[in-house]
Protein backbone atom coordinates (compact mmCIF):
# COMPACT_ATOMS: atom_id res chain seq x y z
CA UNK A 1 0.00 0.00 0.00
CA UNK A 2 1.33 3.34 -1.45
CA UNK A 3 1.80 5.83 1.67
CA UNK A 4 -0.13 9.17 1.85
CA UNK A 5 2.29 12.53 2.59
CA UNK A 6 1.12 12.76 6.09
CA UNK A 7 2.10 9.35 7.49
CA UNK A 8 5.26 9.62 5.21
CA UNK A 9 5.81 13.13 7.12
CA UNK A 10 5.66 11.44 10.44
CA UNK A 11 7.64 8.43 9.91
CA UNK A 12 10.52 10.44 8.22
CA UNK A 13 10.36 12.88 11.92
CA UNK A 14 8.54 15.79 9.99
CA UNK A 15 6.05 17.28 12.20
CA UNK A 16 5.86 20.88 10.65
CA UNK A 17 2.43 20.25 9.54
CA UNK A 18 0.77 19.23 12.73
CA UNK A 19 0.52 22.16 15.02
CA UNK A 20 -1.76 21.32 17.46
CA UNK A 21 -3.58 18.15 18.80
CA UNK A 22 -6.54 18.89 16.38
CA UNK A 23 -4.30 18.72 13.50
CA UNK A 24 -2.72 15.46 14.56
CA UNK A 25 -3.58 12.80 11.77
CA UNK A 26 -5.29 9.75 12.43
CA UNK A 27 -5.11 6.27 10.10
CA UNK A 28 -6.58 2.91 11.07
CA UNK A 29 -3.23 0.97 11.26
CA UNK A 30 -3.26 -2.08 8.34
CA UNK A 31 -2.52 -5.13 9.78
CA UNK A 32 -1.08 -6.95 6.95
CA UNK A 33 1.05 -4.14 6.26
CA UNK A 34 2.57 -4.32 9.99
CA UNK A 35 2.77 -7.61 9.41
CA UNK A 36 4.77 -7.96 5.80
CA UNK A 37 7.05 -4.94 7.79
CA UNK A 38 7.52 -7.42 10.91
CA UNK A 39 8.54 -10.79 8.69
CA UNK A 40 10.75 -7.77 6.81
CA UNK A 41 12.70 -7.11 10.39
CA UNK A 42 12.57 -10.38 11.69
CA UNK A 43 14.43 -12.00 8.27
CA UNK A 44 17.24 -8.74 8.76
CA UNK A 45 17.59 -9.69 12.14
CA UNK A 46 18.22 -13.36 11.47
CA UNK A 47 20.21 -12.83 8.06
CA UNK A 48 21.93 -9.79 7.87
CA UNK A 49 25.42 -9.68 8.87
CA UNK A 50 26.65 -6.11 8.79
CA UNK A 51 25.23 -4.70 12.38
CA UNK A 52 25.19 -1.18 11.17
CA UNK A 53 22.76 -1.88 8.64
CA UNK A 54 20.41 -3.85 11.06
CA UNK A 55 20.12 -1.08 13.75
CA UNK A 56 19.63 1.08 10.49
CA UNK A 57 16.60 -0.87 9.67
CA UNK A 58 15.65 -1.77 13.53
CA UNK A 59 15.40 2.22 13.49
CA UNK A 60 13.24 2.48 10.11
CA UNK A 61 11.07 -0.31 12.00
CA UNK A 62 10.70 1.54 15.52
CA UNK A 63 9.41 4.37 14.05
CA UNK A 64 6.30 2.15 12.20
CA UNK A 65 5.77 0.61 15.47
CA UNK A 66 5.45 4.19 17.19
CA UNK A 67 3.32 4.80 14.42
CA UNK A 68 0.64 2.18 15.03
CA UNK A 69 0.74 3.19 18.92
CA UNK A 70 0.08 6.65 17.90
CA UNK A 71 -2.77 5.68 16.15
CA UNK A 72 -4.25 3.50 19.04
CA UNK A 73 -3.49 5.82 21.26
CA UNK A 74 -5.00 8.81 19.08
CA UNK A 75 -8.30 6.65 18.74
CA UNK A 76 -8.67 6.39 22.03
CA UNK A 77 -8.21 9.54 23.51
CA UNK A 78 -10.17 10.52 21.09
CA UNK A 79 -12.95 8.30 22.00
CA UNK A 80 -12.83 8.99 25.91
CA UNK A 81 -12.97 13.02 25.00
CA UNK A 82 -16.27 12.07 23.03
CA UNK A 83 -18.05 9.08 23.80
CA UNK A 84 -20.34 9.85 21.50
CA UNK A 85 -18.38 10.19 18.39
CA UNK A 86 -19.52 7.36 16.37
CA UNK A 87 -16.37 7.42 13.87
CA UNK A 88 -13.82 6.98 16.57
CA UNK A 89 -16.14 4.23 18.95
CA UNK A 90 -16.19 2.47 15.87
CA UNK A 91 -12.22 2.72 15.80
CA UNK A 92 -12.32 2.12 19.57
CA UNK A 93 -14.10 -1.40 18.36
CA UNK A 94 -11.71 -2.29 16.45
CA UNK A 95 -8.73 -1.76 18.55
CA UNK A 96 -10.13 -3.56 20.76
CA UNK A 97 -10.52 -6.30 18.68
CA UNK A 98 -7.43 -6.55 16.46
CA UNK A 99 -4.93 -5.23 19.65
CA UNK A 100 -4.65 -8.61 20.28
CA UNK A 101 -3.46 -9.46 16.48
CA UNK A 102 -0.98 -6.69 16.62
CA UNK A 103 0.10 -7.48 19.67
CA UNK A 104 1.14 -11.42 18.58
CA UNK A 105 3.07 -9.80 15.30
CA UNK A 106 5.31 -7.52 17.85
CA UNK A 107 6.02 -10.51 20.05
CA UNK A 108 7.38 -12.22 16.99
CA UNK A 109 9.48 -9.58 16.36
CA UNK A 110 10.61 -8.74 20.18
CA UNK A 111 11.53 -12.38 20.21
CA UNK A 112 13.65 -12.08 17.38
CA UNK A 113 15.64 -9.34 18.73
CA UNK A 114 16.40 -12.18 21.27
CA UNK A 115 17.19 -14.94 19.44
CA UNK A 116 19.06 -12.92 16.64
CA UNK A 117 23.18 -13.37 16.19
CA UNK A 118 23.58 -9.73 17.03
CA UNK A 119 21.65 -9.79 20.51
CA UNK A 120 24.89 -9.30 22.43
CA UNK A 121 25.70 -6.26 20.53
CA UNK A 122 22.08 -5.08 20.61
CA UNK A 123 22.04 -5.88 24.09
CA UNK A 124 25.19 -3.56 24.80
CA UNK A 125 23.58 -0.76 22.27
CA UNK A 126 20.02 -0.44 23.29
CA UNK A 127 20.60 -1.50 27.02
CA UNK A 128 20.29 -4.38 28.92
CA UNK A 129 16.70 -3.59 30.51
CA UNK A 130 14.98 -3.62 26.74
CA UNK A 131 15.97 -7.48 26.83
CA UNK A 132 14.45 -7.65 30.27
CA UNK A 133 11.63 -6.44 29.60
CA UNK A 134 11.20 -8.65 26.38
CA UNK A 135 11.75 -11.52 28.08
CA UNK A 136 9.27 -10.80 30.64
CA UNK A 137 6.91 -9.87 27.76
CA UNK A 138 7.47 -13.11 25.97
CA UNK A 139 6.02 -15.16 29.44
CA UNK A 140 2.78 -12.65 29.11
CA UNK A 141 1.82 -13.60 25.64
CA UNK A 142 1.12 -16.12 23.31
CA UNK A 143 -1.20 -16.82 20.15
CA UNK A 144 -3.33 -19.14 21.89
CA UNK A 145 -4.64 -16.13 24.09
CA UNK A 146 -5.85 -13.78 21.31
CA UNK A 147 -9.73 -14.38 21.52
CA UNK A 148 -9.20 -14.16 25.57
CA UNK A 149 -7.41 -10.99 25.36
CA UNK A 150 -10.21 -9.12 22.70
CA UNK A 151 -12.93 -10.21 25.14
CA UNK A 152 -10.60 -8.73 28.16
CA UNK A 153 -10.41 -5.29 25.99
CA UNK A 154 -14.42 -5.80 25.02
CA UNK A 155 -15.14 -6.04 28.73
CA UNK A 156 -12.94 -2.94 30.16
CA UNK A 157 -14.62 -0.70 27.40
CA UNK A 158 -18.05 -1.98 28.51
CA UNK A 159 -17.13 -0.79 31.91
CA UNK A 160 -15.90 2.86 31.00
CA UNK A 161 -18.93 3.11 28.60
CA UNK A 162 -21.57 2.34 31.11
CA UNK A 163 -20.09 5.09 33.63
CA UNK A 164 -20.01 7.44 31.08
CA UNK A 165 -23.29 7.05 30.14
CA UNK A 166 -24.24 8.49 33.70
CA UNK A 167 -26.97 11.24 33.52
CA UNK A 168 -27.37 12.17 36.91
CA UNK A 169 -30.51 14.56 38.05
CA UNK A 170 -29.02 16.92 40.83
CA UNK A 171 -29.25 20.24 41.45
CA UNK A 172 -31.18 21.48 38.34
CA UNK A 173 -29.06 19.60 36.67
CA UNK A 174 -28.18 16.53 34.48
CA UNK A 175 -24.64 15.70 35.29
CA UNK A 176 -22.09 12.95 35.16
CA UNK A 177 -19.69 11.26 37.41
CA UNK A 178 -17.14 13.46 37.40
CA UNK A 179 -19.10 16.15 37.61
CA UNK A 180 -21.40 15.00 40.83
CA UNK A 181 -17.73 14.78 42.58
CA UNK A 182 -17.46 18.54 43.11
CA UNK A 183 -20.59 18.16 45.29
CA UNK A 184 -19.16 15.85 47.73
CA UNK A 185 -16.60 18.95 48.98
CA UNK A 186 -20.27 20.82 49.26
CA UNK A 187 -19.75 22.88 52.68
CA UNK A 188 -23.84 21.77 52.95
CA UNK A 189 -24.00 18.54 54.46
CA UNK A 190 -26.98 17.58 53.43
CA UNK A 191 -26.00 18.15 49.83
CA UNK A 192 -22.96 16.39 50.39
CA UNK A 193 -25.26 13.11 51.74
CA UNK A 194 -27.83 13.65 48.92
CA UNK A 195 -24.66 13.56 46.56
CA UNK A 196 -23.53 10.51 47.55
CA UNK A 197 -26.84 9.01 47.65
CA UNK A 198 -27.54 10.24 43.73
CA UNK A 199 -24.42 8.70 42.67
CA UNK A 200 -24.49 5.14 44.21
CA UNK A 201 -28.29 4.89 43.08
CA UNK A 202 -26.56 5.52 39.90
CA UNK A 203 -24.41 2.67 40.82
CA UNK A 204 -27.16 0.54 42.12
CA UNK A 205 -29.61 0.98 38.77
CA UNK A 206 -26.28 -0.85 37.19
CA UNK A 207 -25.25 -3.20 40.03
CA UNK A 208 -26.37 -6.31 37.53
CA UNK A 209 -24.08 -4.47 34.49
CA UNK A 210 -21.19 -3.85 36.87
CA UNK A 211 -21.41 -7.54 38.61
CA UNK A 212 -21.67 -9.08 35.57
CA UNK A 213 -18.71 -6.96 33.88
CA UNK A 214 -16.54 -7.69 37.09
CA UNK A 215 -17.34 -11.07 37.14
CA UNK A 216 -16.16 -12.56 33.37
CA UNK A 217 -13.50 -9.98 34.01
CA UNK A 218 -12.21 -12.55 36.72
CA UNK A 219 -12.68 -15.26 34.45
CA UNK A 220 -11.17 -14.71 31.53
CA UNK A 221 -7.89 -13.11 32.99
CA UNK A 222 -7.87 -16.08 35.28
CA UNK A 223 -8.54 -18.57 31.90
CA UNK A 224 -5.86 -16.38 30.24
CA UNK A 225 -3.06 -17.06 32.87
CA UNK A 226 -4.02 -20.85 33.37
CA UNK A 227 -3.57 -20.92 29.26
CA UNK A 228 -0.28 -19.54 29.86
CA UNK A 229 1.00 -21.64 32.30
CA UNK A 230 0.48 -20.01 35.88
CA UNK A 231 -1.19 -20.75 38.87
CA UNK A 232 -3.32 -17.69 39.27
CA UNK A 233 -4.50 -14.74 37.75
CA UNK A 234 -2.18 -12.97 40.50
CA UNK A 235 1.11 -14.48 39.07
CA UNK A 236 0.66 -13.42 35.55
CA UNK A 237 -0.46 -9.55 36.61
CA UNK A 238 2.80 -8.78 38.48
CA UNK A 239 4.57 -10.50 35.33
CA UNK A 240 2.51 -7.98 32.37
CA UNK A 241 3.65 -5.14 35.37
CA UNK A 242 7.23 -5.54 34.81
CA UNK A 243 7.47 -6.56 38.09
CA UNK A 244 10.84 -8.00 38.44
CA UNK A 245 12.19 -7.36 41.84
CA UNK A 246 9.53 -8.20 44.46
CA UNK A 247 6.49 -10.62 44.82
CA UNK A 248 3.17 -10.80 46.47
CA UNK A 249 4.62 -11.51 49.77
CA UNK A 250 7.03 -8.16 49.69
CA UNK A 251 3.55 -6.27 49.11
CA UNK A 252 1.66 -8.10 51.58
CA UNK A 253 5.04 -7.10 54.41
CA UNK A 254 4.77 -3.94 53.12
CA UNK A 255 0.86 -3.23 53.33
CA UNK A 256 1.36 -4.63 56.91
CA UNK A 257 3.28 -1.24 57.66
CA UNK A 258 0.54 0.61 56.43
CA UNK A 259 -1.93 -1.04 58.82
CA UNK A 260 0.41 -0.76 61.53
CA UNK A 261 2.27 2.76 60.99
CA UNK A 262 0.19 4.88 58.27
CA UNK A 263 -3.47 3.84 59.73
CA UNK A 264 -2.87 4.85 63.02
CA UNK A 265 -1.89 8.21 61.46
CA UNK A 266 -4.97 8.45 59.49
CA UNK A 267 -7.09 8.08 62.17
CA UNK A 268 -5.41 11.35 63.94
CA UNK A 269 -6.23 13.45 60.51
CA UNK A 270 -9.41 12.32 60.25
CA UNK A 271 -10.48 13.10 64.43
CA UNK A 272 -8.59 16.38 63.54
CA UNK A 273 -10.86 16.88 60.63
CA UNK A 274 -14.05 16.43 62.55
CA UNK A 275 -12.97 19.31 64.90
CA UNK A 276 -12.06 21.55 61.43
CA UNK A 277 -15.89 21.05 60.17
CA UNK A 278 -17.46 20.91 63.62
CA UNK A 279 -18.68 17.55 63.75
CA UNK A 280 -18.42 15.15 66.66
CA UNK A 281 -16.58 12.05 66.20
CA UNK A 282 -19.11 9.82 66.29
CA UNK A 283 -21.25 10.96 63.89
CA UNK A 284 -18.41 11.73 61.24
CA UNK A 285 -19.84 10.12 58.30
CA UNK A 286 -18.10 8.62 54.72
CA UNK A 287 -19.69 12.18 52.76
CA UNK A 288 -18.16 14.19 55.30
CA UNK A 289 -14.18 12.69 54.28
CA UNK A 290 -14.14 14.51 51.04
CA UNK A 291 -15.42 17.96 53.15
CA UNK A 292 -11.87 18.90 55.14
CA UNK A 293 -13.01 22.75 56.33
CA UNK A 294 -15.80 24.22 57.64
CA UNK A 295 -15.15 27.31 56.19
CA UNK A 296 -15.06 25.63 52.76
CA UNK A 297 -12.61 23.43 51.26
CA UNK A 298 -10.07 25.18 49.07
CA UNK A 299 -10.39 26.21 45.76
CA UNK A 300 -8.44 27.53 42.97
CA UNK A 301 -8.90 31.08 41.66
CA UNK A 302 -10.47 31.74 38.65
CA UNK A 303 -11.48 29.84 35.30
CA UNK A 304 -9.59 27.21 33.46
CA UNK A 305 -7.56 29.64 31.15
CA UNK A 306 -6.43 31.42 34.52
CA UNK A 307 -5.57 28.04 35.90
CA UNK A 308 -3.70 27.38 32.50
CA UNK A 309 -1.97 31.10 32.88
CA UNK A 310 -0.58 30.10 36.54
CA UNK A 311 0.58 26.66 35.23
CA UNK A 312 2.47 28.11 32.68
CA UNK A 313 4.20 30.77 35.09
CA UNK A 314 5.25 28.15 37.56
CA UNK A 315 6.92 25.86 34.75
CA UNK A 316 8.60 28.61 33.44
CA UNK A 317 9.91 29.69 36.85
CA UNK A 318 10.50 25.78 37.96
CA UNK A 319 13.33 25.19 35.59
CA UNK A 320 14.66 25.61 32.35
CA UNK A 321 13.54 22.40 31.06
CA UNK A 322 10.03 22.77 32.44
CA UNK A 323 9.83 25.60 30.58
CA UNK A 324 10.37 24.60 27.65
CA UNK A 325 7.79 21.52 28.35
CA UNK A 326 4.60 23.87 29.39
CA UNK A 327 5.27 25.80 26.29
CA UNK A 328 5.23 22.55 24.16
CA UNK A 329 2.19 21.34 25.74
CA UNK A 330 -0.11 24.48 25.95
CA UNK A 331 1.08 25.90 22.51
CA UNK A 332 -0.08 22.42 20.80
CA UNK A 333 -3.42 22.40 22.98
CA UNK A 334 -2.03 18.69 24.03
CA UNK A 335 -4.77 19.20 26.89
CA UNK A 336 -8.51 18.53 27.42
CA UNK A 337 -9.26 19.30 30.88
CA UNK A 338 -13.04 20.42 31.44
CA UNK A 339 -15.83 18.08 32.04
CA UNK A 340 -18.48 17.72 29.44
CA UNK A 341 -21.46 15.64 28.64
CA UNK A 342 -20.46 12.07 26.87
CA UNK A 343 -16.56 12.52 28.08
CA UNK A 344 -15.05 9.05 30.00
CA UNK A 345 -14.77 10.54 33.66
CA UNK A 346 -11.59 10.56 35.43
CA UNK A 347 -8.19 11.56 34.21
CA UNK A 348 -5.09 10.72 32.23
CA UNK A 349 -1.71 11.01 30.54
CA UNK A 350 -0.80 8.91 27.50
CA UNK A 351 1.69 9.24 24.64
CA UNK A 352 1.82 9.92 21.32
CA UNK A 353 5.27 8.53 19.73
CA UNK A 354 5.03 9.70 16.37
CA UNK A 355 4.22 13.25 16.97
CA UNK A 356 6.98 12.88 20.31
CA UNK A 357 3.75 14.37 22.34
CA UNK A 358 2.35 13.60 25.56
CA UNK A 359 -1.23 14.65 26.09
CA UNK A 360 -2.91 14.97 29.09
CA UNK A 361 -7.07 14.19 29.61
CA UNK A 362 -8.89 15.38 32.77
CA UNK A 363 -12.49 16.49 33.96
CA UNK A 364 -12.01 20.38 35.65
CA UNK A 365 -14.97 19.97 38.77
CA UNK A 366 -13.82 23.83 40.10
CA UNK A 367 -12.09 21.65 42.98
CA UNK A 368 -8.48 21.83 44.24
CA UNK A 369 -7.86 18.25 41.86
CA UNK A 370 -8.07 20.74 38.71
CA UNK A 371 -4.63 22.34 40.38
CA UNK A 372 -3.43 18.22 40.96
CA UNK A 373 -4.50 17.79 37.48
CA UNK A 374 -1.90 20.56 36.24
CA UNK A 375 0.65 18.86 38.63
CA UNK A 376 -0.01 15.53 38.45
CA UNK A 377 -0.79 14.76 35.08
CA UNK A 378 1.52 17.02 33.87
CA UNK A 379 4.12 15.03 35.75
CA UNK A 380 3.48 12.02 33.97
CA UNK A 381 3.87 14.36 31.32
CA UNK A 382 7.04 16.22 31.48
CA UNK A 383 8.97 12.70 32.22
CA UNK A 384 7.53 11.09 29.17
CA UNK A 385 8.74 14.16 27.33
CA UNK A 386 12.15 14.48 29.06
CA UNK A 387 12.70 10.66 27.48
CA UNK A 388 11.23 11.01 24.23
CA UNK A 389 14.05 10.40 22.07
CA UNK A 390 14.78 6.76 23.08
CA UNK A 391 15.34 4.24 20.04
CA UNK A 392 13.01 1.87 21.67
CA UNK A 393 9.25 2.49 22.95
CA UNK A 394 9.81 0.21 26.10
CA UNK A 395 12.22 3.22 27.10
CA UNK A 396 9.48 5.62 27.23
CA UNK A 397 7.33 4.91 30.35
CA UNK A 398 9.07 3.39 33.36
CA UNK A 399 6.82 0.55 34.95
CA UNK A 400 3.88 1.93 36.97
CA UNK A 401 5.31 2.45 40.39
CA UNK A 402 7.98 3.95 38.59
CA UNK A 403 6.06 6.26 36.97
CA UNK A 404 3.78 7.33 39.78
CA UNK A 405 6.60 8.81 41.42
CA UNK A 406 7.07 11.33 38.85
CA UNK A 407 3.91 12.52 39.00
CA UNK A 408 3.29 12.49 42.94
CA UNK A 409 6.47 14.45 43.34
CA UNK A 410 5.57 16.91 41.09
CA UNK A 411 2.77 17.85 43.12
CA UNK A 412 4.77 18.53 46.39
CA UNK A 413 7.56 20.26 43.74
CA UNK A 414 4.73 22.51 42.63
CA UNK A 415 4.21 23.91 46.24
CA UNK A 416 5.89 27.26 46.21
CA UNK A 417 3.54 28.32 43.44
CA UNK A 418 0.08 27.22 45.14
CA UNK A 419 -0.27 31.08 46.54
CA UNK A 420 -0.78 31.97 42.71
CA UNK A 421 -3.57 29.14 42.36
CA UNK A 422 -5.06 29.47 45.84
CA UNK A 423 -4.61 32.81 47.02
CA UNK A 424 -5.96 32.99 50.80
CA UNK A 425 -6.85 29.22 50.56
CA UNK A 426 -3.09 28.40 50.22
CA UNK A 427 -2.57 26.82 53.88
CA UNK A 428 -5.69 24.91 53.69
CA UNK A 429 -4.43 23.70 50.24
CA UNK A 430 -0.93 22.28 51.58
CA UNK A 431 -2.58 21.22 54.52
CA UNK A 432 -5.10 18.93 52.91
CA UNK A 433 -2.49 18.00 49.86
CA UNK A 434 0.04 16.76 52.55
CA UNK A 435 -3.10 15.32 54.73
CA UNK A 436 -4.76 13.44 51.73
CA UNK A 437 -1.52 11.86 49.82
CA UNK A 438 -1.25 10.13 53.49
CA UNK A 439 -4.97 9.33 54.11
CA UNK A 440 -5.23 7.88 50.27
CA UNK A 441 -2.40 5.05 51.31
CA UNK A 442 -4.85 2.91 53.47
CA UNK A 443 -7.30 3.48 50.35
CA UNK A 444 -4.58 2.21 47.75
CA UNK A 445 -3.53 -0.90 50.04
CA UNK A 446 -7.40 -2.18 50.21
CA UNK A 447 -7.79 -2.18 46.95
CA UNK A 448 -4.38 -4.16 46.10
CA UNK A 449 -5.76 -6.15 49.18
CA UNK A 450 -9.07 -6.78 47.16
CA UNK A 451 -7.59 -7.90 43.78
CA UNK A 452 -5.03 -10.66 45.70
CA UNK A 453 -8.34 -11.86 47.66
CA UNK A 454 -10.09 -11.73 44.69
CA UNK A 455 -7.83 -13.50 41.94
CA UNK A 456 -6.71 -16.05 44.53
CA UNK A 457 -10.27 -17.14 44.88
CA UNK A 458 -11.80 -16.64 41.42
CA UNK A 459 -14.89 -18.86 41.89
CA UNK A 460 -16.43 -16.30 44.59
CA UNK A 461 -19.63 -15.16 44.20
CA UNK A 462 -20.95 -11.49 43.35
CA UNK A 463 -21.77 -11.20 47.12
CA UNK A 464 -19.02 -12.54 48.39
CA UNK A 465 -17.00 -10.04 46.70
CA UNK A 466 -18.86 -7.68 48.21
CA UNK A 467 -18.46 -9.23 51.53
CA UNK A 468 -14.62 -9.39 50.87
CA UNK A 469 -14.39 -5.65 49.97
CA UNK A 470 -16.18 -4.64 53.38
CA UNK A 471 -14.29 -6.81 55.70
CA UNK A 472 -10.89 -5.48 54.58
CA UNK A 473 -12.54 -1.50 54.12
CA UNK A 474 -13.11 -1.93 57.55
CA UNK A 475 -9.43 -3.28 57.95
CA UNK A 476 -7.69 -0.79 56.22
CA UNK A 477 -10.43 2.39 56.59
CA UNK A 478 -11.71 1.80 60.05
CA UNK A 479 -12.78 5.00 59.99
CA UNK A 480 -15.39 4.93 57.08
CA UNK A 481 -18.68 4.99 58.12
CA UNK A 482 -21.51 4.70 55.59
CA UNK A 483 -25.05 5.64 56.07
CA UNK A 484 -26.04 4.61 53.02
CA UNK A 485 -27.38 0.57 52.70
CA UNK A 486 -25.74 0.24 48.93
CA UNK A 487 -22.40 1.40 49.81
CA UNK A 488 -22.72 -0.36 53.15
CA UNK A 489 -22.83 -3.80 51.70
CA UNK A 490 -19.45 -3.48 49.67
CA UNK A 491 -20.31 -1.79 46.53
CA UNK A 492 -17.61 1.29 46.84
CA UNK A 493 -14.97 -0.50 44.70
CA UNK A 494 -17.43 0.09 41.38
CA UNK A 495 -16.14 3.33 41.05
CA UNK A 496 -12.55 2.27 41.14
CA UNK A 497 -11.81 1.96 37.19
CA UNK A 498 -8.13 0.77 37.93
CA UNK A 499 -9.58 -2.88 39.17
CA UNK A 500 -11.95 -3.28 36.32
CA UNK A 501 -8.73 -2.16 33.68
CA UNK A 502 -5.94 -2.15 35.25
CA UNK A 503 -5.41 -4.90 37.20
CA UNK A 504 -3.34 -4.65 40.45
CA UNK A 505 -2.04 -1.26 39.26
CA UNK A 506 -3.28 0.54 42.78
CA UNK A 507 -0.62 -0.45 44.91
CA UNK A 508 1.91 1.10 42.61
CA UNK A 509 0.44 4.43 43.76
CA UNK A 510 1.32 4.17 47.27
CA UNK A 511 4.35 2.90 46.91
CA UNK A 512 5.25 6.44 44.65
CA UNK A 513 3.36 7.84 47.15
CA UNK A 514 6.29 6.99 49.83
CA UNK A 515 8.88 8.16 47.58
CA UNK A 516 7.26 11.20 46.54
CA UNK A 517 6.92 11.97 50.20
CA UNK A 518 10.59 11.20 50.50
CA UNK A 519 11.21 13.95 47.81
CA UNK A 520 8.81 16.30 49.76
CA UNK A 521 11.31 15.81 52.94
CA UNK A 522 14.77 16.28 50.73
CA UNK A 523 13.18 19.64 48.77
CA UNK A 524 12.50 20.70 51.97
CA UNK A 525 15.79 20.29 53.34
CA UNK A 526 17.88 21.23 49.85
CA UNK A 527 15.63 21.81 46.43
CA UNK A 528 18.71 22.46 44.07
CA UNK A 529 19.89 18.73 44.95
CA UNK A 530 15.90 17.16 45.11
CA UNK A 531 15.57 18.56 41.64
CA UNK A 532 18.66 16.90 40.27
CA UNK A 533 17.79 14.04 41.87
CA UNK A 534 14.38 13.97 40.20
CA UNK A 535 15.56 14.89 36.80
CA UNK A 536 17.92 11.89 36.87
CA UNK A 537 14.64 9.93 37.24
CA UNK A 538 12.66 11.86 34.80
CA UNK A 539 15.20 11.48 31.62
CA UNK A 540 16.16 7.34 32.39
CA UNK A 541 12.46 6.89 31.46
CA UNK A 542 11.90 2.99 31.52
CA UNK A 543 15.98 2.19 30.90
CA UNK A 544 15.66 1.40 35.06
CA UNK A 545 13.66 -0.85 37.03
CA UNK A 546 11.64 0.60 39.65
CA UNK A 547 14.50 0.00 42.85
CA UNK A 548 16.97 1.21 40.14
CA UNK A 549 15.40 4.69 40.13
CA UNK A 550 15.00 4.46 43.75
CA UNK A 551 18.59 4.03 43.71
CA UNK A 552 19.91 6.85 41.48
CA UNK A 553 16.89 9.23 43.11
CA UNK A 554 19.05 8.45 46.16
CA UNK A 555 15.80 7.23 47.87
CA UNK A 556 14.99 4.66 50.90
CA UNK A 557 13.77 1.05 49.27
CA UNK A 558 9.74 1.31 50.81
CA UNK A 559 9.88 -2.64 50.81
CA UNK A 560 13.21 -1.91 53.26
CA UNK A 561 11.14 -2.68 56.86
CA UNK A 562 11.38 0.79 58.82
CA UNK A 563 11.03 2.85 55.53
CA UNK A 564 7.14 3.22 56.04
CA UNK A 565 7.96 4.24 60.00
CA UNK A 566 10.87 6.47 58.75
CA UNK A 567 9.29 8.92 56.25
CA UNK A 568 5.83 8.49 58.25
CA UNK A 569 7.48 9.98 61.01
CA UNK A 570 8.26 13.29 59.73
CA UNK A 571 5.24 13.37 57.75
CA UNK A 572 3.13 13.29 61.63
CA UNK A 573 5.38 15.47 62.59
CA UNK A 574 4.86 18.58 60.45
CA UNK A 575 0.70 17.74 60.66
CA UNK A 576 1.72 17.61 64.28
CA UNK A 577 3.42 20.91 64.36
CA UNK A 578 1.09 22.89 61.98
CA UNK A 579 -1.68 25.07 63.78
CA UNK A 580 -4.96 24.16 62.50
CA UNK A 581 -6.06 26.98 64.16
CA UNK A 582 -4.73 28.98 61.00
CA UNK A 583 -7.39 26.74 58.94
CA UNK A 584 -10.62 27.80 61.35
Amino acid sequence: MELNNKITSLLKGDLDSFKTFKDYYYERPNYQESLKDTEEIIKVLMTVEDFEEVCLKLDEFNKKRNLINTMFSLAEVRNTIDTNDSFYEEEKNFIDENAPLFAEIDQRFLKALLDSKHQPKLEEKYGKRLFESIRLSLETFSPEIIEDLQEEGKLCSKYDRLLASAKISFDGKILNLSQMSAYMHNSDRNIRRDAEKAISGFLQEKEDELDDIYDNLVKVRTKIAKKLGFNDFIELAYKRLGRTEYNKDDVKKYRDEILSEIVPLVEKIYEKQTELINIPKEEFKSYDMNYKFATGNPKPIGDTKQKIDNALKMYHELSDETAKFSEFMFGRELIDLEAKPGKVGGGYCTYFPSYKSPFVFSNFNGSSGDVDVLTHEFGHAFQVYSSRNYDFMEYYFPTMESAEIHSMSMEFFAWPWMDDFFGDDVLKYKYQHLSSSITFIPYGALVDAYQHEVYANPELTKEERKQVWRKLEKEYMPFKVYENEFLNKGTWWYRQGHIFSSPFYYIDYTLAQNCAHQFWIKDNENHEKAWEDYLKICKAGGTKSFLELVGIANLRNPFITGTVKEVTSKLSKWLDDFDISKLK
